[in-house]
């Protein structure tokens, strides 16, 4: 039977949070799983967050807007 137990690796050693249910001895595999402390939460984008040295303007939204597609057949 297979048993999957969480676990922390620390100065070379395997610490489980919790002892296998009728396991005294067993081969292993350990995953290596990435650090939390490097893991990104998932996040939504933010004003300025890509912004760089250059802030967008009233006149580059006007430029990006959409104004219909006259080729697409549809009455904007």
């Amino acid at each position: 039977m297979l048993q999957a137990i969480e676990g922390i690796y620390k100065d070379g050693k395997v610490e489980l949070k919790e002892l296998p249910s009728d396991i005294s001895e067993s081969l292993v595999i350990v995953t290596f799983l990435k650090s939390e402390k490097n893991q990104h939460k998932n996040q939504m984008m933010k004003f300025g967050m890509f912004s760089g040295n250059n802030q967008s303007t009233e006149a580059d939204f006007e430029i990006a807007e959409f104004h219909g597609d006259s080729e697409d057949s549809l009455d904007w």
